[in-house]
């Protein structure tokens, strides 16, 4: 989960040597901790948090055959 979610962070920014994702897991969840430069905060979150939740999206469909919960934070 932790690299789907780095890869697509990278694709969106301009600094993409300061994005960090780091990961928590308990048995039933995984938390996951976006973090990226303050200046692309926005291209990360998008209109609405349309990208923000897209991103969400595709790491909790990643996360059914594993059957557990995905949280995914973002933060400057």
């Amino acid at each position: 989960m932790k690299d789907v979610v780095e890869v697509m962070a990278k694709a969106l920014v301009d600094r993409p040597d300061q994005v960090i994702v780091s990961q928590t897991e308990t048995e039933k969840s995984i938390h996951l901790q976006l973090t990226v430069a303050p200046e692309d905060m926005g291209k990360v979150i998008g209109k609405q948090g349309k990208i923000a939740n897209a991103i969400r999206t595709v790491v909790k469909a990643a996360a059914v055959k594993d059957g557990r919960r995905v949280i995914v934070d973002i933060d400057q």
